[in-house]
């Protein structure tokens, strides 16, 4: 019975496969084409709910929400380079994966991993809708949307003992809503030296995977399993807060070093040295900088007809690079007309520093910089220092950010209250940023600048001419014994033209800012309404870092 049920089959399958042949070739060639009719269109307000929802989906993001904008010309600009771009990525991918392509080689008895065509195709991705976000970082967001529905050639071939596996990715589409940061932005072409890119929500991914020449997609549940792996994978790596670096400019030409440390100088004696003054005697005081500043230098006092003065007096110095920076010793003659007599000078690396260390040094004083003349033999004297590089605490320098946030709670919650009341009771460099103004206007003129006064102290940034939205960036430190707890910094916006008149100097707002916040948070970084101004504002960075 089984063996005439199987005759039965396969006479029916031979006899079933030409008739069909047939009856499909007859109606291809005998059936009339039918007559393909214009679409209906209508007009937006003429259609209903239904069809109003389906084309939500297409609408561009510039007509929906009213803070992203059209670009159209960014657009153009990726449609004429995407030859180029296409091999620059591609070039990249294959720079990326090869690497990981080798780990799996020799596993599973896998000869070789390589693309066969790696190609993102002719059509390019499209931004259709793009926004600039405000931060009072020294930075720029931009948040652009992007879809791309591509024809890619991507064929990767694997190896498999004897076996020739080809995996062709086809029909690739993606919607990806990133978050591109240039920060920070410096003042070197193209004026930002690194871009952080990461994702704001999962992307949406959706392609065709040819196994073989078969599809395989369409095998049941194998599309869900692998369309979640790949949006896991992609999050896990890119979706904020974590986010792909991509360096723009090298890091030593635009490198903006801050603060990291604190040189002590204490000016202990100088002995022998040169006459300068008809009575055979000198008036000497000595000046001291760091390399690299453009602080004015510190100065001791004048010690009146000695010629081994003892001085004992201390000063401190920031310090932005303890490798590369140098101390510079200047011993002058005090004259009361003229300009003053320099009797010596010396230099000492900060390398040669330890850092909590204090040590002393003898310098026999030098005629200049040139240590080898052969023609400055006449002795100067000597001049004795003690140094110490201390360094601030690890917590005070880190970078800014979510990270910096995580942490100082993280430190809140480990450490016991023993340790956060010796970090705020230790000295400091207090650094005040003004970055900007907004709406400042004067009743007759607008030059504006800033004043910052504590402690008695007075800086000023520079004055930009007939403007109300004037650009800083200008920092102020100010190094402190003990942290500014009770105090108060106060910043006015001012605004001066030339001339002497009863309106050459103008106020257009001030600030006075409390600084107990600084000291616990250890920064501040916002915009502030101005006093007397009707709508002026002052975006303020302050830190405080501790020793």
């Amino acid at each position: 019975m089984a063996l005439l049920s199987t005759l039965t089959g396969i006479i029916g399958f031979g006899m079933g496969v030409p008739f069909g042949l047939l009856l499909g070739f007859y109606f291809f060639i005998y059936s009339k084409p039918k007559i393909v009719q214009e679409p209906i269109t209508r007009r937006v307000n003429q259609l209903d709910n239904t069809a109003l929802l389906n084309l939500l989906h297409d609408i561009p993001l510039w007509v929906k929400c009213p803070d992203y904008e059209r670009v159209d010309w960014l657009n153009k600009i990726i449609a004429d380079m995407w030859p180029y771009l296409n091999k620059a990525i591609c070039a990249s991918i294959r720079s990326m994966t090869e690497p990981m392509f080798a780990e799996y080689v020799g596993m599973f008895q896998i000869k070789t991993i390589a693309f066969e065509n790696l190609s993102l195709g002719t059509i390019p991705p499209d931004i259709y809708g793009s926004k600039i976000c405000e931060t009072n970082e020294n930075e720029l967001v931009l948040e652009p949307a992007v879809r791309w529905a591509g024809n890619p050639n991507i064929v990767l071939v694997v190896k498999l003992l004897t076996f020739r596996i080809t995996i062709q990715v086809v029909d690739m589409q993606i919607l990806v809503a990133p978050r591109v940061t240039l920060k920070p932005l410096v003042p070197t072409i193209p004026c930002f030296a690194n871009a952080s890119v990461s994702l704001l929500k999962r992307p949406e991914i959706d392609f065709g995977l040819n196994v073989l020449g078969g599809d395989l997609m369409s095998i049941p549940g194998v599309y869900h399993i692998i369309q979640r792996t790949i949006k896991m994978q992609i999050a896990s790596l890119y979706l904020w807060p974590q986010s792909l670096e991509i360096p723009i400019l090298d890091p030593s030409t635009v490198a903006i070093n801050k603060p990291v440390g604190i040189l002590h100088v204490k000016v202990v004696r100088a002995h022998k040295l040169l006459k300068m003054d008809f009575l055979g005697t000198s008036d000497p005081y000595v000046k001291l900088n760091l390399t690299g500043e453009s602080l004015p230098a510190k100065k001791t006092s004048i010690k009146k007809r000695n010629l081994n003065p003892v001085w004992n007096e201390q000063f401190k110095l920031v310090v932005k690079d303890p490798k590369s920076q140098v101390l510079q010793l200047e011993v002058f003659d005090w004259d009361k007309v003229g300009t003053h007599d320099r009797l010596g000078m010396q230099f000492v690396p900060l390398k040669l520093l330890t850092a909590n260390e204090t040590k002393e040094f003898k310098l026999d004083l030098l005629k200049h910089t040139f240590i080898a003349d052969p023609y400055d033999k006449k002795p100067r004297g000597n001049i004795v220092i003690e140094l110490t590089y201390a360094p601030f605490r690890e917590e005070s320098i880190k970078v800014d950010g979510i990270g910096d946030i995580l942490s100082r709670k993280e430190s809140s919650q480990d450490r016991p209250s023993e340790n956060s009341s010796e970090v705020l009771s230790g000295a400091g460099l207090l650094s005040v940023t003004v970055q900007g103004a907004e709406d400042v206007e004067g009743l007759r003129h607008n030059n504006p600048y800033a004043v910052i006064r504590f402690r008695g102290d007075k800086k000023k940034t520079k004055k930009i001419k007939k403007t109300r939205h004037p650009l800083w960036n200008e920092e102020f430190q100010f190094m402190l014994e003990e942290p500014p707890l009770n105090d108060t910094i106060r910043i006015q916006v001012m605004s001066r033209r030339k001339g002497i008149g009863f309106h050459s100097k103008e106020c257009l707002g001030k600030l006075d800012i409390n600084l107990t916040d600084v000291v616990h948070n250890g920064r501040i970084n916002t915009k502030y309404h101005l006093m007397n101004s009707k709508n002026g504002k002052i975006h303020v960075d302050i830190k405080w870092t501790t020793v």
